[in-house]
């Protein structure tokens, strides 16, 4: 479930959602051959969601997985090769799926695989990738560090498979959450709106039990935890992926007062002001005002480099020139410089600016 990074310079990819073209254009600004090869010596990591909405998910997951076992780089488990795991049918994926082309029409045309062996192959190599790398000076993960959950899954390595595991400690949180009474609550609260959760037009209201359980499944499975992030109920109900909402993302970064500098994707940053509406993106912004190249957080040493590019197959939707609004980054380490796939580039700003001490306690 852990990964050590090599010690040489690094080029941290975020988030692709089956966008070939915007990959192989990226390593070619980066400088990698076909094979992977840079002439420095750098090496490629891929912070997962690899697939998923795009139009060529296959050819991105066969590129990188040709990538990893040469030895040339190193990719995570992300929330949507997760769901693939878990046998999830998720928005995007009939690509690996090819079962609904009608469920996943808005995203068409997109390439699929052909067959169970080609959907075997490719679950066991999402089977093989980490969740966590690191060395000394640097982590990665796909959406949040957070170091009790980190520690958890160490002592839960030997637990059997990720899909497996997932499911026992949502089980585990559901018992709790049965035993205490929420899930009965839970239920109540829906009871009058189960028919009317997918209507974006209905004046559902905050139902506080609900997202209590929504949290508790959260916050108590460190698999969600690391993949898709910290959550807390909502401050009012929002609309968002097809299902009324009651918790929201927190920008977990804004409590992370470790030393190493952490790198993740998943959380759908902008290069500038954008709709994020329009991108399908109605949950809060969690980057506030904070420029594209700007460190986050309470010691300004977490960068997000998913740049909205799983938002691409809107823009073509729209009839807009795909990277109008989106771009596929990455992240050069030790230099901290920011690399798009339209050749541009950024130097990021306020590293490890911001106050070096926690909060006391209250």
């Amino acid at each position: 479930m852990h990964a050590e990074l090599p010690d040489t310079p690094l080029d941290i990819v975020g988030d692709i959602h089956g966008e070939h073209a915007a990959l192989c254009a990226l390593l070619a600004v980066l400088g990698y051959d076909d094979a992977g090869r840079h002439p420095g010596g750098r090496r490629l990591v891929f912070v997962g969601d690899l697939c998923d909405r795009g139009p060529d998910s296959p050819a991105v997951v066969a590129h990188v997985r040709a990538l990893v076992q040469s030895g040339r780089a190193q990719a995570l488990l992300g929330n949507h090769e997760l769901n693939l795991l878990r046998g999830q049918r998720k928005q995007g994926s009939d690509w690996f799926w090819n079962e609904n082309a009608a469920r996943d029409a808005r995203f068409a045309p997109y390439a699929v695989l052909a067959n169970a062996a080609e959907r075997a192959e490719v679950l066991s190599f999402f089977g093989t990738l980490p969740l966590t790398l690191s060395r000394p000076d640097l982590r990665v993960v796909h959406a949040a560090w957070d170091s009790p959950s980190v520690a958890c899954l160490a002592r839960l390595q030997d637990a059997g498979g990720v899909a497996e595991l997932f499911e026992r400690l949502d089980d585990e949180t559901d018992v709790a959450l049965l035993t205490q009474g929420w899930r009965a609550a839970a239920r109540a609260e829906k009871a009058p709106w189960r028919h009317r959760l997918g209507d974006p037009g209905a004046p559902v209201p905050m139902l506080r039990a609900v997202a209590h359980c929504d949290q508790a499944r959260q916050l108590l499975n460190p698999l969600r935890v690391l993949t898709s992030g910290l959550e807390r109920p909502a401050p009012a109900p929002f609309f968002h992926n097809g299902q009324w909402r009651f918790t929201e993302r927190l920008p977990w970064w804004d409590g992370y007062f470790e030393d190493t500098p952490v790198v993740v994707g998943h959380h759908w940053r902008h290069v500038w002001p954008l709709d994020r509406v329009r991108l399908g993106r109605t949950s809060p912004d969690l980057f506030g005002d904070a420029p594209a190249q700007a460190w986050l957080g309470a010691r300004g040493n977490v960068f997000c480099v998913d740049f909205s590019v799983g938002g691409r197959w809107l823009e073509r939707r729209s009839g807009l020139v795909p990277g109008t609004h989106t771009r596929l980054a990455a992240l050069r380490w030790p230099e901290r410089t920011l690399v798009f796939d339209d050749g541009q580039m950024l130097e990021t700003t306020g590293f490890a600016d911001a106050p070096a001490t926690a909060p006391l306690a209250g």
